[in-house]
């Protein structure tokens, strides 16, 4: 039988150089665009981190995650808009399923 949802973390990281408007525009872009997918648990903004390693000749980044609940469509479609946003340095979301 296929799922019909499922639970899943997505780790984002924004481009550091945004103002803080900018950077909570991208938060809540996405934080509603999961939420008419499907329920959002927890949206834990790390804030300017530094990073293992250069991006873009950037040394830090903004660091979100994000715990949400949605068909098993809605992750690709979510890891295809955030590839295509440049202001999203990196990203990776994975199943939490037990």
């Amino acid at each position: 039988m296929a799922k019909l949802s499922g639970n899943y973390e997505v780790l984002y990281i924004i481009n550091p150089n945004l103002g803080e408007e900018d950077t909570a525009a991208v938060v809540a872009r996405f934080k509603e665009l999961a939420e008419s997918h499907g329920t959002v648990t927890e949206v834990d903004e790390w804030g300017k981190r530094k990073l293992a390693y250069l991006i873009n000749d950037l040394d830090e980044g903004y660091y979100v995650l994000m715990t949400f609940s949605s068909d098993p469509a809605f992750p690709a479609e979510l890891d295809r808009l955030m590839r295509i946003n440049p202001s999203i340095m990196r990203s990776i979301i994975v199943s939490k399923e037990a």
